[in-house]
């Protein structure tokens, strides 16, 4: 059993839950998200609470058990307090702009990486070098964070590249001269 799976899921203040069978609908003050699942395992509202299940004792409904659970709470967090991730762009003319829904990327390339933002991410870009995104859904956040650090990502020798805020890129030593 997972020890995960077993933690009954607590429904904030500002959340509504709405469970119709095997999907799960969640709205809040920064948005509404909804999810559904396969039935290798069974959601039910007790009281306050969400609790998980799985279905049977086939491996499969073991392993998702735990991995809904934290779904489902994902949900819950982000639409009450969301999600964040910030971008730090180094590099001699190494930019971000934003115009629209469009965030266009100068990364050292002949041409410029242009990127949509996906509906429910706010994107802002402070001094053409710091990019914060934020959003309700913690899987879009991330997935967006990593598409634009997979673009160029840190480098170990001067560090030139797009970093994670939180993440530690590991410094090597340049080459020496005799």
């Amino acid at each position: 059993m997972s020890r995960i799976g077993k933690l009954p899921i607590a429904i904030l203040d500002k959340a509504e839950v709405t469970i119709d069978g095997q999907s799960v609908t969640v709205k809040g003050p920064k948005g509404e998200l909804n999810k559904s699942f396969d039935n290798s395992v069974t959601i039910e509202q007790v009281e306050n609470t969400i609790v998980v299940q799985p279905n049977g004792d086939s491996r499969h409904s073991r392993a998702m058990f735990g991995t809904v659970r934290s779904i489902i709470n994902s949900m819950v967090i982000g639409v009450v307090n969301g999600f964040s991730k910030q971008l730090l762009i180094k590099g001699v003319g190494f930019r971000a702009t934003l115009q629209g829904d469009q965030l266009d990327l100068a990364l050292g390339y002949s041409h410029p990486v242009v990127l949509t933002v996906p509906a429910g991410v706010q994107v802002t870009v402070a001094d053409g070098t710091k990019i914060s995104i934020t959003g309700a859904d913690k899987q879009v956040v991330g997935e967006l964070a990593a598409t634009i650090y997979s673009y160029f990502p840190a480098e170990p020798y001067k560090g030139k590249g797009v970093q994670i805020i939180g993440q530690y890129v590991r410094r090597k030593e340049g080459k020496k001269s005799a």
